[in-house]
């Protein structure tokens, strides 16, 4: 459990600590309590998945996979490449969380991995009659540029081209412009207390700073994983079938 709070800077975590997704990932299928499923343990809830920059659903597909196993509903994004403005892709995510709210009868648990715990974070102080859970994934709430100066050229070449006039990529001014003013409020809102809300960090995370990650509005919990590997860690699984069943019970 951590206490601290606070904006983050670069991460102090070596580079080379995010190539251990393979084995991550390896000890997960290896994992046989983690590979049962789920089809005794109580009812699944409906769970929208929400993919981190760069990265779009298919980055998600092991989670996706397993949770259905549990016997939960999985929803997808519709995102194929997290890289366009924060705001207006809240915008549409807020339309298909409130279709889907409407589907199940009931709300739903969201997840969101390194920026797409953001705009979970973001639905939920929006939505929070249609939001029952909340997980972030090395999600940077605090500070969303406390991220490692290779990641970080690669947000100003991407930001680059929303200044040329690309479509659908954010642009500088999504930093602290007019049209993700509401986004940026949204992070340092309060969570509606009935929401389970919790945000994984990992302080040997290369990519985002662990200070950025922490929310004073949601439980806490330190893994120790790559932050890429956040999605197919056995330690998260784990953290995602408790607030699952927290949900379940309520």
């Amino acid at each position: 459990m951590i206490a601290r709070e606070g904006e983050g800077g670069a991460p102090e975590a070596p580079v080379w600590g995010e190539l251990r997704y393979s084995g991550e990932l390896m000890r997960l299928l290896a994992d046989g309590e983690l590979r049962a499923s789920r089809e005794q343990r109580g009812e699944g809830v409906p769970v929208l998945l929400i993919p981190g920059f760069m990265a779009g659903d298919a980055s998600l597909a092991v989670m996706r996979r397993w949770l259905r196993r549990r016997g939960h509903d999985v929803s997808m994004s519709g995102i194929r490449a997290n890289i366009g403005c924060a705001e207006e892709i809240v915008s549409r995510l807020e339309t298909k969380l409130r279709a889907l709210a409407e589907e199940f009868d009931r709300p739903l648990v969201l997840v969101g991995q390194s920026r797409g715990g953001t705009f979970a974070r973001a639905l939920a102080v929006r939505h929070p009659d249609s939001v029952s859970g909340l997980v972030m994934l090395g999600s940077p709430v605090g500070d969303g540029l406390a991220i490692s100066t290779t990641v970080m050229r690669t947000v100003r070449i991407v930001a680059r081209l929303g200044d040329l006039g690309v479509p659908g990529v954010f642009s500088t001014s999504c930093h602290d412009g007019d049209c993700c003013e509401r986004f940026r409020e949204d992070m340092r809102a309060p969570l509606d207390q009935a929401i389970e809300a919790v945000s994984v960090l990992s302080r040997s995370d290369a990519v985002v700073d662990w200070r950025a990650c922490v929310d004073t509005h949601a439980e806490t919990i330190e893994v120790d994983s790559s932050h890429c590997g956040m999605s197919v860690h056995p330690e998260v699984y784990r953290v995602l079938e408790d607030t699952l069943a927290r949900v379940c019970r309520v």
